[in-house]
């Protein structure tokens, strides 16, 4: 069956995103970015074009590496200022019904406690509409703005996030049970506190105690989004993500990373269909061709070069300021950068000059820009789609939120015309919206699912070994 075609909103609470100089294009709204008006607007135009979510990148490190320090990333904006998203969440709630807010939020600079309940805040505050891009954080000055002489190493970090991952899930899905809410006004009982649960867990990374601070929210566990692409990346994805987002420009490197984290799911036992891929895309349509080429051309005449080199250099965590531009790209493996990046360029055919990087993320990052009319965007999608083997796309762009507006006015119906693209909505929260009714809960064989109460599970050693222990 052919699969229809889903598209994200990707955006940052910051001036600049993955098109550093654009800020300065005369349509271009980024400086709002402090400004409420300017997220509503954007949620309203996302829910117009029946987007599943707005997913927000977000990261504590500034892009410091380039030259050694930070002057590059402030002279250029290249994201920073970077400001909090998840507080833009609750306003764009209010403005819309249906679109999901996927929030990127690192597991290694604070508890897990403290994130289980903002979380659980928001998807009250949704309605069931909140989503969680898990991430590690890669950033060394990130790790020394919270006090750490430096950053823990790659796959240590997702060995943290396992074990994270277990604590939050024990705090959503064990701490409350179904029933535990009372509401009762007669009686004067909110709730039931045989139903509820203190939380011990003493591990080899966190420890905690305590009873789950907010009541079970419409989806208890958020919709889980994952952007790791590196082995160790797939292996978190298999077991944990319901969508992964990727971020390559070979179609044949994506449909590789697809089809090796569906095979490393199902040898976990999980459904490789219950995992949904976004690929990373830009799109620049007119109405015509040459309309389209004429816009592409104006967008690049705001194409900033030195911020492009801040923001790479701080995603691969390597130098570039020494380097000529006409140098090939100096595949050096870091522990504090996008390992999936770095080695993309190591296993790729082609040598990249630096110069050749630079153009090519001067819009967009690292994914594909298209440009063409909305028939020409179209056959490309459904080609990504058809030979990768992703369900979507995660639609960054060049200036905002125009670069939202054209692909909802001109590409969205040309896809609904060839019925792969939906018409409206589905009802429910954001799990079941994706997936279908009934699936507002993690299906079994989800590792959230081992902690339900009723699951069978009260109390055991973790899958590392630690004690886990369940008392009321």
């Amino acid at each position: 069956m052919t699969k229809p075609i889903r598209v994200n909103g990707f955006a940052i609470h910051s001036p600049v995103h993955l098109s550093p100089g654009l800020w300065t294009h005369p349509r271009d709204r980024s400086l709002d970015f402090n400004t409420l008006g300017y997220w509503t607007d954007v949620a309203r135009l996302l829910e117009r074009g029946l987007f599943e979510t707005l997913f927000i990148a977000d990261g504590i490190g500034i892009h410091d590496v380039y030259g050694g320090t930070a002057a590059a990333a402030l002279r250029r904006a290249a994201q920073v200022p970077k400001y909090d998203p998840m507080l833009l969440v609750s306003a764009m709630a209010a403005v819309t019904e249906h679109l999901g807010f996927g929030i990127t939020a690192s597991v290694s600079y604070e508890p897990p406690f403290t994130l289980a309940r903002r979380f659980s805040t928001l998807d009250h505050l949704t309605e069931g509409r909140i989503a969680w891009n898990v991430v590690t954080g890669y950033s060394a000055a990130a790790s020394r703005a919270v006090g750490r002489p430096g950053i823990t190493a790659h796959d240590t970090r997702y060995d943290i996030a396992d074990e994270f991952l277990d604590v939050v899930y024990r705090l959503w899905e064990e701490s409350w049970e179904d029933g535990a809410v009372l509401r009762d006004r007669e009686r004067g009982l909110f709730a039931d506190p045989e139903k509820i649960h203190r939380i011990v867990h003493a591990g080899e990374h966190f420890r905690m105690e305590g009873i789950h601070l907010v009541d079970p929210s419409p989806q208890r566990t958020p919709f889980l989004f994952q952007a790791g692409a590196s082995n160790r990346g797939r292996d978190f994805a298999a077991a944990h993500a319901e969508a992964v987002f990727l971020s390559d420009p070979s179609k044949a490197a994506i449909a590789a990373t697809v089809a090796d984290t569906r095979r490393r799911a199902a040898a976990r036992g999980r459904d490789p269909a219950g995992i949904l891929f976004f690929a990373l895309m830009t799109v620049i349509v007119g109405r015509t061709e040459a309309e389209a080429q004429d816009k592409h051309r104006d967008y690049l005449a705001h194409v900033d070069p030195e911020g492009a080199l801040a923001l790479f250099s701080g995603w691969t965590g390597i130098d570039l300021a020494p380097y000529d531009l006409d140098d090939p790209f100096p595949v050096i493996r870091k522990d504090n950068a996008v390992a999936s990046m770095v080695e993309s360029f190591a296993r790729s055919e082609k040598t990249w000059t630096i110069r050749e990087i630079v153009t090519h993320n001067a819009i967009g990052g690292r994914g594909p820009v298209l440009v063409g009319s909305a028939a020409q965007v179209a056959d490309a999608l459904e080609a990504w789609m058809d030979e990768t083997d992703i369900d979507g796309f995660n639609l960054s762009y060049a200036v905002t939120p125009e670069g939202y507006g054209d692909f909802i006015d001109l590409v969205v119906p040309e896809l609904q015309r060839r019925g792969r693209y939906k018409t409206a909505y589905a009802p429910g929260p954001l799990r079941e919206k994706v997936f279908g009714t009934g699936r507002n809960l993690l299906p079994a064989s989800h590792p959230a699912a081992r902690f339900r109460r009723g699951a069978g599970r009260r109390a055991e050693a973790s899958p590392r070994g630690a004690p886990v222990i369940s008392p009321k």
